[in-house]
């Protein structure tokens, strides 16, 4: 069933509990496998792009926010996803990507950014200016993050006018684990408390209203907070809903609010419910979606190089950690050990870090060559029992590669559309 954005908080407020996910990725099978099940459940998809991700310089995907947009209509139109199930987010919005310059200059960028956002027709709008510039602290106040926050607020509120349509609605709040994951093992992850939580939204109404931004606030729909989950490299740490007890207690001071959960990836059904159920309904997945679809074309390059005699000993894998040890930036601030432990962690780490590569050219034209090698294929049982054993319904039939990669993602997407539940109109 379609749920709106605004209905959250009411529903919540009437016992209806009822989520939305948000897939934050720009792969297209995983954008593909988001619209297809939205199409097939009639329900909301919710698609988010990060500051880092897309803006309107490029981002590390190079997609400015119109690219991203045109990405996602145009597999909406495949896919047979009507228009008005999909909803464009854009996630920390701020001046992160340029902090390593002087506040006034990031700001400068960061406002052309949610402008370029807004005016493709994104909007759901995180504003997130918590982080410091050149010579800042690292983290700033809640001041300064309200007033950052507001000036893009406005600059949002000025393109949604311009560009026609409906008006944003937004997030505010930033205590979130680091993006992608953390490094290390971890052993537990405190919830926010609820004097903060409180004190952010006070600051930010307080901050809206004297920039003359009073309407825009009640637009304001949700507030990101930490409910104690994480993931890293090696480990998960799962919800427990007894520590957030105070927190929780908040919403009922403050109607117009539900949280939103970042990092929610490898939960499961039961504590995605619990979030949800706690108001949380707002669930942000993304390196969970990419880690399934890797496990999934690895599964499939063995299969091959089994299957298929000309094939080789599982070039797909080969072809990724060439690629990776050749342009390290992207993982090798994040992975450490001896290099056995490095190597595994390149393709197996739950941060995910490999989905950074899966755009070069040497990643599409081996997973084209994978594709091609099965495509049609017959794949004996027993090979799916040795290499992906829950995708066995796939044997003994013309294989269709793609549809395999869809099918695995949808179950990560299955997890959160349960725990999401379906309301009664």
């Amino acid at each position: 069933m379609q749920i709106h954005l605004g209905e959250l908080a009411r529903l919540r407020a009437e016992g209806r509990q009822a989520g939305i996910t948000s897939v934050c990725s720009a792969h297209p099978l995983v954008l593909r496998a988001a619209l297809r099940h939205g199409r097939l459940h009639s329900s909301t998809v919710l698609i988010e792009a990060t500051c880092n991700q897309v803006n309107h310089l490029g981002g590390y995907t190079g997609m400015i926010p119109a690219d991203f947009a045109a990405l996602v209509q145009h597999i909406a139109e495949e896919e047979d996803c009507p228009s008005e199930l999909v909803v464009l987010g854009g996630d920390h919005l701020g001046p992160n990507p340029w902090r390593d310059r002087p506040a006034e200059e990031a700001m400068a960028e960061a406002e052309k950014m949610v402008a370029a956002y807004v005016d493709a027709g994104f909007r759901k709008i995180h504003l997130d200016a918590s982080m410091g510039c050149k010579d800042e602290p690292i983290a700033l106040d809640d001041e300064t993050t309200a007033r950052r926050a507001a000036r893009l607020a406005a600059v949002a509120e000025a393109s949604a006018r311009r560009s026609g349509g409906a008006m944003p609605v937004y997030v505010i709040g930033t205590e979130v684990p680091p993006p992608g994951g953390a490094d290390h093992a971890l052993t537990t992850i405190e919830p926010t408390a609820a004097a903060a939580a409180r004190k952010t939204i006070d600051i930010h109404r307080r901050v809206f209203e004297q920039a003359g931004l009073r309407e825009a606030f009640t637009r304001a729909i949700g507030l990101v907070v930490q409910p104690g989950v994480e993931f890293g490299n090696h480990n998960v740490i799962f919800y427990d809903r007894s520590k957030i007890a105070e927190l929780k207690s908040l919403l009922a001071d403050e109607p117009q609010f539900v949280f939103e959960a970042h990092s929610t990836d490898y939960q499961g059904t039961t504590p995605l419910t619990a979030l949800v159920e706690d108001g949380f309904p707002i669930l942000k997945v993304g390196p969970e979606l990419t880690f399934v679809l890797r496990e999934a074309l690895y599964g499939l390059d063995l299969i091959a190089s089994d299957l298929v005699p000309d094939y080789g000993e599982r070039p797909l894998y080969a072809a990724m950690e060439a690629l990776m040890l050749a342009q390290p930036k992207n993982w090798s601030q994040h992975y450490h050990g001896t290099e056995a432990e490095k190597r595994w962690l390149r393709h197996y780490s739950l941060s995910d870090r490999i989905r950074y590569y899966w755009a070069s050219s040497d990643a599409q034209s081996a997973v084209e060559r994978l594709c091609d090698a099965l495509r049609g294929k017959t794949v004996p049982l027993p090979l799916f029992w040795q290499h992906m054993p829950a995708a066995r319904h796939f044997a003994d039939a013309p294989l269709e590669p793609e549809q395999v990669l869809i099918w695995r993602i949808t179950r990560s997407l299955a997890d959160y559309h349960a725990a999401c539940g379906a309301i009664k109109r």
